[in-house]
């Protein structure tokens, strides 16, 4: 287990270089030498951000075409989650400066536990939040418009409108799909001009990895349809565009018989939160590690693993105490936990840290 590189190796970096070769400069460093001349310049780039496609999950049949794009490998921030991640390519920052620290995260000043794909309660009531005002400014797509460049997110037609949208892309144009052929289509007509940051979102693969596994034929699939997305594009890739892919963590499967449900005497005095693979923990766990397939480590220790530079106002008061690191092919439940997924991500093995650098064009 070791803490992701923020310094030049990591998804926050990717986010940089484009910013930096787009816009002039970024506010965290870019990517290191040899990873950056694997991106040739260009007048435009497209983004493609495959939710839920770790570096190790290139060998599957279906994920051929994105194996062929490979250049190389990137860390995804802590922990390796969605919103965390997304937030990092939406501000251009590591999460200890934006803020957005975990996927089930502690507000303070609620003094609640937010679902931050569906910005509820973990029980589904709605949170009383300013979400567009959510995330520091200028984020990554008012930086990029103030220089001149037109920030473009293409999305799903089902999140148009939500919280979620409304945290991440604050001052971004933001373009719905709704099939695989309306989002080739856009991004194919939207790389066509210059100076621009297109990002195209695909969510397929962590959706089937969550519910049915890597070894499904609902998984197969899923890689099929984004893989089969990425070769038309490329078809069609405009002169002076360039396609830059990555995910944003990997997946592991956990069997119904390594996913431990915590207990209601485990809840007494604690809060719990984070992912089922690394579990925060507000109180005392180092109790409950000694009988847990878990490793306990205090805040203390974490230091850095949420990125350098001055931390966010409220991310003290959002960090854990520390956190329960599940043993690898292990997850645990806490009250609130969906016991019916198979795939789970968060933690720091190379599976859920690492993210395939692809590239293809000029």
């Amino acid at each position: 287990m070791r803490p992701p590189d923020y310094t030049g190796g990591g998804l926050v970096n990717l986010v940089a270089e484009l910013e930096g070769r787009l816009a002039g400069k970024a506010p965290t460093p870019g990517l290191y030498p040899d990873l950056a001349a694997l991106v040739p310049d260009a007048a435009t780039y497209l983004l493609v951000l495959l939710d839920g496609l770790g570096d190790g999950q290139l060998g599957h049949p279906a994920a051929a075409p994105f194996a062929a794009a490979r250049r190389g490998a990137l860390d995804a921030p802590f922990p390796t989650t969605t919103t965390v991640s997304l937030a990092t390519i939406a501000t251009g920052l590591p999460p200890a400066r934006h803020g957005l620290i975990a996927y089930q995260l502690w507000l303070p000043g609620l003094d609640r536990v937010a679902n931050t794909i569906k910005w509820t309660t973990l029980w589904g009531d709605p949170l009383d939040l300013d979400f567009a005002a959510f995330l520091p400014r200028p984020n990554t797509w008012e930086r990029l418009s103030a220089a001149g460049v037109e920030p473009i997110v293409i999305q799903p037609l089902g999140f148009a409108g939500t919280p979620l949208s409304r945290v991440l892309y604050r001052g971004c144009r933001v373009e719905p799909y709704a099939d695989a052929a309306e989002a080739v289509a856009a991004a194919v007509q939207l790389i066509r001009v210059p100076r621009r940051l297109v990002m195209l979102y695909l969510p397929q693969v962590d959706f089937a990895a969550h519910v049915w596994g890597q070894r499904s034929d609902g998984y197969a699939e899923a890689v099929s349809l984004v893989a089969g997305t990425w070769d038309r594009i490329v078809a069609a890739l405009a002169p002076g565009a360039v396609l830059v892919g990555t995910a944003d963590h990997g997946h592991m499967d956990i069997p119904k018989d390594r996913q431990v449900r915590l207990t209601k005497a485990d809840h007494e005095g604690r809060t719990f939160y984070g992912d089922p693979r690394v579990t925060f923990v507000k109180g005392e766990g180092e109790s409950l590690a000694a009988r847990l397939p878990a490793t306990w480590v205090r805040r203390e220790e974490m230091e850095g693993w949420w990125g350098p530079g001055k931390p966010h106002p409220d991310f003290a008061a959002r960090a854990p105490d520390g956190a329960l690191f599940a043993d690898p092919g292990c997850a645990l439940l806490h009250r609130f936990s969906d016991d019916r997924l198979i795939g789970q991500h968060g933690g720091l093995t190379e599976e859920e840290l690492r993210l395939p650098l692809l590239v293809a064009g000029s």
